[in-house]
């Protein structure tokens, strides 16, 4: 069965007919096909396009096909169409007989397929935003039980100043609250109906657009039906939205790496997530953080392939855009498995305080604090920071600590060296308890930033609830 096949004559090549379908793909869209065909016809039908009783049987029948779909999740084995369109309304004929040709009346693939899309991506940006509420909360509750822990913190990978684990865990809190923000933004900009645009200059049938809009649940029609038709920029921007996520947690997977090396030894992973090696019964591999910056790496190529698939094409819909469904169905798969595993990680990861203390030790992490405190004696900061630097270079050279260098050591270097400049270049907490200020890492400002993620997470949970709810 073909939807189009009037104009053509002759026996068309198999290996075309296995090269264009998109059944394979697009069979995921079956439930918003069914979904929208039935709004329209309830609509066509007040318009009185259709007789009330074609109107019922139409109805009926895609309703039948929907119970088909919803009973036997396999539904599409064995099968074949061209596209899902076509294999709707073939079953519809079987189901109805002749009438069902009618059900194509004042549409085309064209707004259907987009339309389909736009439903699937609002769905599978709910889907994402759950995957999403669990990282968050997962990385909340590591700050939460890791209040006053002391880790260095690090800039170019070498040991900078000491850090709250705490504030680190928010840091990638505030990188997927981000992501939590575009992925709301995207959702907004793909939220209008095309149906109704008919291929491209709009349906002949006067119906009721916005009333259209409202039955299938979207915000508003869209308002030029040769942009809609072919704008597949809702798909782009979802995947950028999936590449920035994936990227987080690329980053996020790469800290847990060093930091799960023995070198570190900061964190370790629950066994259910690592793998050992065929050879090498010692090794303990963290696997699914590797997994996950790998595909990090698929999903920004899906995203480069869809942004060359589109700067191209000529108004209006082009049959390049049926390469879309598979960057988008792959990319929203990969994205929401990778926040799974990503969260299941986090929840179970074993944090070493001791560890993370002891490496505070090494590295200097304090320097800063001893010129800072220099300055406030009332020394130049430039001046401060050639003092603190040679004494650093001393300590180096003969594998000293800061606790190790005597006092008559540090006056080399730094004249006013006593007793206060010792304590401050000794102690990583009171480095981190300066930081007393917006955003910084003291304990007073760590526990302010809990609280604000706290509330900003219940309110997402809630929006999603109610979401939810709708949709079922």
């Amino acid at each position: 069965m073909k939807l189009w096949g009037g104009r053509f004559a002759g026996r068309r090549d198999p290996l075309f007919e296995k090269f264009s379908e998109s059944f394979s793909l697009d069979q995921r869209f079956i439930v918003y096909d069914l979904r929208v065909n039935l709004a329209c016809v309830k609509e066509l039908g007040r318009l009185g396009v259709f007789k009330p009783a074609e109107t019922r049987r139409l109805a009926r029948g895609l309703e039948a096909i929907q119970r088909h779909v919803q009973r036997k999740p396999n539904w599409a084995r064995g099968q074949s169409s061209e596209d899902v369109h076509t294999w709707v309304e073939a079953q519809l004929e079987r189901q109805i007989g002749p009438v069902a040709g009618k059900l194509r009346t004042g549409r085309s693939r064209n707004d259907l397929v987009a339309t389909d899309a736009r439903l699937y991506v609002k769905d599978a940006i709910g889907d994402l935003e759950r995957a999403l509420a669990d990282m968050l909360e997962a990385l909340l509750d590591q700050a939460r039980r890791t209040a006053r822990v002391v880790m260095p913190g690090y800039t170019h990978l070498q040991p900078a100043q000491p850090i709250l684990f705490a504030h680190y865990a928010l840091a990638y809190f505030q990188m997927f609250w981000r992501d939590a923000g575009r992925l709301e933004d995207c959702r907004e900009r793909a939220d209008e109906l095309p149906m109704g645009a008919g291929a491209l200059a709009g349906t002949a049938y006067r119906m009721d657009r916005e009333r259209l809009a409202r039955a299938l649940g979207f915000a508003r029609a869209a308002s030029n039906s040769l942009d809609v038709t072919s704008d597949r920029d809702f798909v782009a921007e979802l995947l950028f939205a999936c590449s920035l996520m994936m990227l987080h947690l690329s980053r996020w997977a790469e800290d847990l790496i060093i930091y799960s090396s023995p070198g570190f030894g900061f964190v370790e992973l629950a066994d259910a997530y690592a793998t050992g090696s065929s050879l090498m019964p010692q090794k303990k591999n963290p696997d699914a953080l590797e997994l996950i910056r790998g595909r990090a790496a698929t999903v920004l190529g899906r995203l480069t392939g869809m942004l060359a698939l589109i700067k191209g094409l000529p108004l209006a819909y082009d049959r390049d855009l049926q390469e879309d469904k598979g960057a988008l169905f792959s990319s929203v798969d990969t994205t929401r498995e990778a926040l799974t595993i990503a969260s299941r990680v986090a929840k179970t990861l074993r944090i070493y305080p001791e560890r993370m203390k002891a490496a505070t030790a090494q590295g200097f992490l304090t320097a800063t604090d001893l010129a800072d405190e220099l300055v406030r004696r009332g020394v130049p900061f430039a001046q401060a920071h050639e003092q603190v630097g040679k004494l650093v270079r001393f300590c180096a050279s003969h594998e000293r600590t800061f606790a190790d260098v005597s006092a008559a050591e540090a006056q080399r270097f730094i004249p006013s060296w006593d007793a206060k400049l010792r304590r401050v270049a000794v102690s990583p907490e009171g480095a981190v308890n300066r930081r007393n200020v917006l955003g910084g890492t003291a304990p007073q400002q760590v526990a302010r930033q809990i609280a604000i993620a706290q509330g900003s997470l219940a309110k997402l949970k809630k929006q999603l609830a109610r979401r939810r709810s709708q949709r079922l």
